[in-house]
């Protein structure tokens, strides 16, 4: 039961498993599509503008705005993919939001400490701290920001993961009982419209997170 159960977010199924291929399913899309009008592409761009104001207000610079507009925007298509039948979702993995929350981290991290070494120093003692407390509040700070790029991976793995496991484990114990299942499939619609909503608040989460991140640089 529990091997068909994570079976689901098993990465290398078969002899020659394509399930990581859904990560570049926004690489493929053809140019003409994000060309010709359409009222989702409306949808998008008015969603998108409002991130862009949204993250301008934390930010100094709008290039770094284009950087945190492409996370959300590539999270949000992976998360999105994972509710799809048959179709991998590469976001409830580690692999996918750790190599991206420290990559980002890192980052952020070198030109700080290069570029702006005094200022990296006095977030790591607040305004107004005691003397004597000052060597334990650079501790705990340093181990905080260390945690960062964890806490940002797994948040978003864990709740990616999470609604899955649901699904799967009432489908398993429904597929033999089919006036159940047609009694259940009320929850199994609510279910799918409570996980498109965890798709779209967890990938704007990381965007909001990595944004307030970067701007204590």
């Amino acid at each position: 039961m529990m091997m068909n159960l994570f079976s689901v977010f098993d990465p290398t199924t078969g002899n020659l498993s394509l399930n990581w291929l859904s990560m570049f399913f926004i690489m493929i899309i053809p140019i003409s599509y994000w060309n010709l009008p359409s009222k989702l592409l409306n949808l998008i761009s008015l969603m998108l503008n409002k991130l862009v104001n949204e993250i301008n207000m934390h930010l100094e610079k709008f290039e770094s705005s284009i950087i945190m507009v492409s996370l959300f925007l590539y999270i949000l298509v992976n998360n999105i993919m994972g509710l799809f039948p048959y179709v991998f979702t590469a976001s409830s993995h580690l692999v996918f939001s750790l190599s991206m929350s420290l990559t980002l981290w890192i980052s952020l991290m070198l030109f700080g400490w290069i570029n702006k070494t005094n200022k990296m120093f006095t977030h790591l003692v607040p305004i107004g701290t005691p003397i004597p407390l000052m060597p334990f509040m650079v501790l705990i700070e340093s181990i905080s920001n260390i945690m960062r790029p964890g806490s940002l991976a797994v948040r978003l793995s864990a709740n990616m993961i999470a609604g899955h496991l649901l699904m799967s484990l009432l489908g398993n114990n429904l597929i033999n009982n089919f006036p159940l299942m047609m009694f259940m499939v009320w929850l199994f619609m609510g279910l799918m419209i409570f996980e498109t909503a965890v798709a779209f608040i967890q990938s704007y989460v990381f965007m909001t997170l990595s944004t307030l991140y970067s701007s204590e640089i």
